[in-house]
């Protein structure tokens, strides 16, 4: 079985635990990393010789086009992020289609490539935002990889499938939820920063449940998580900063671990692979 390799391609200044204490506006005026951090992302990738989906702000792209050329130049897809990291439980249809296309427009510019999937920040898709579907398949996305099938404090839709499935009965568009755990009625994370701060046992826990379920698994994680050296945020909340900066000097080499058990490869590739008939409007838990 092949598994879906994803990375969520943001600064480190513009992640959900920071939003309320650093300004959009200020954003420019910080001290960027990104491009650093997914150079040596591609460098990981690039001695491991795995393929990825790099799921990417539009505000990045339009910034640093030649690193989104160097994405796909390795061999990588290139996939939306929306604009600016707002979440969709933030926006209503009309601005959610205006926020995903002028993500796509620059992305698309920079990378030379069609665009087809799509990731909402902080994985915000869930049982209040089901309309974003509609606008996904209305604006020709093959597939989405935006819901969390768990409760969690900042996102999470339990009720969720933790498999693939067809969120829409009249359109091909395919929601792929990130990987869980899980344990009797209990569903944990395993991506991001649930990797760094948890054994890595976990997550090769539910690669292999997925696995014998004939599903695909899919794992994420951002290029500031591979950065020990970045800024520290002082007035962020204690919490926020706990899940943010623990671990960071541990990930590439836990990175380089879980890519080197298991099988990984591009969403849209994984996508591709799947058979899924056309379902009920609801995802069926």
């Amino acid at each position: 079985m092949r598994h879906a390799l994803t990375v969520d391609i943001e600064d480190w200044f513009q992640v959900g635990a920071f939003e309320t204490v650093i300004d959009k506006r200020d954003w420019d005026s910080l001290t960027p990393r990104v491009e650093r951090n997914t150079d040596a992302v591609l460098a990981l990738f690039g001695e491991t010789g795995v393929k990825a989906t790099f799921f990417t702000l539009g505000w990045v792209a339009e910034r640093y086009p030649a690193l989104i050329r160097r994405i796909v130049e390795q061999g990588h897809e290139i996939a939306s992020h929306g604009w600016d990291h707002d979440r969709v439980f933030t926006l209503d249809a009309a601005r959610f289609r205006a926020d995903i296309g002028r993500a796509r427009a620059a992305l698309e510019d920079a990378a030379g490539v069609a665009v087809t999937g799509y990731r909402a920040p902080s994985f915000s898709i869930d049982a209040r935002t089901p309309w974003a579907y509609d606008v996904l398949a209305e604006e020709g996305y093959a597939y989405s990889s935006s819901v969390a099938p768990l409760r969690h404090d900042h996102y999470g839709w339990p009720e969720a499938s933790r498999y693939a499935f067809r969120p829409l009965a009249d359109a091909p568009l395919i929601e792929v939820p990130v990987t869980v755990a899980e344990f009797g009625q209990r569903r944990m994370a395993t991506g991001g920063g649930f990797f760094r701060l948890f054994p890595a046992a976990l997550t090769d826990h539910a690669v292999r449940q997925v696995s014998r379920a004939a599903q695909p698994a899919v794992f994420y994680f951002h290029p500031w998580e591979i950065d020990p050296g970045q800024p520290r945020v002082a007035n962020a909340p204690a919490k926020s900063k706990l899940r943010h900066y623990s671990r960071l000097g541990a990930m590439a080499g836990k990175l380089r671990g879980l890519i080197g058990r298991h099988d990984w490869g591009r969403m849209d590739a994984v996508v591709a692979a799947l058979d899924l008939p056309v379902r009920a409007r609801e995802p069926v838990a």
